[in-house]
């Protein structure tokens, strides 16, 4: 080894422990709510909410790739009914059941809004959504597959031609 090289300390490659899933499935859920935290403070302020996402975009002109903000739509996780409000806990883009057959959370006013969707955050940090985050997808059949199936031949209908 050369004088440079023998100056430093070399070691074994040391063992990376493997997260588990559930932790990065929270911080997902987390940056989520935040979002909807951010959007329910602009409505109780009565701003308008724009999220943005950063985007790599090729220049025609120069043929450069450039990053862009392009803004997009976000959907409120929230709803109102006469001025009254409620919010849902969604993942994968269906809410869950907290308690059975009772997916919404009685807010009340839309003050209360930005403090309710806290409380979820804080319990989402604690584990207390795990059960759900950890869950299964819900395996109802998309329109693809119906259609798939419709035009599959039934098997028990052909006759035995041997």
């Amino acid at each position: 080894m050369t004088t440079l090289l023998s100056s430093l300390k070399v070691i074994a490659r040391p063992e990376i422990a493997i997260k588990p899933p559930i932790i990065s499935k929270r911080l997902r859920l987390i940056e989520k709510l935040e979002q909807q935290l951010d959007m329910a403070e602009c409505m109780v302020q009565g701003k308008e909410f724009e999220a943005y996402r950063e985007k790599m975009v090729k220049d025609p002109e120069t043929g450069e790739r450039k990053k862009v903000r392009r803004r997009y739509n976000v959907r409120s996780w929230y709803y109102d009914n006469e001025q009254h409000y409620y919010f849902e806990v969604r993942i994968s883009g269906k809410p869950i059941e907290l308690v059975k057959d009772k997916p919404a959370i009685d807010v009340g006013d839309k003050a209360k809004l930005p403090d309710t969707i806290k409380i979820v955050i804080d319990a989402v940090e604690k584990g207390e959504l795990d059960e759900f985050l950890l869950a299964p997808p819900s395996k109802f059949p998309s329109k693809k597959m119906k259609a798939k199936e419709a035009t599959k031949p039934d098997i028990a209908a052909k006759p035995n031609t041997k």
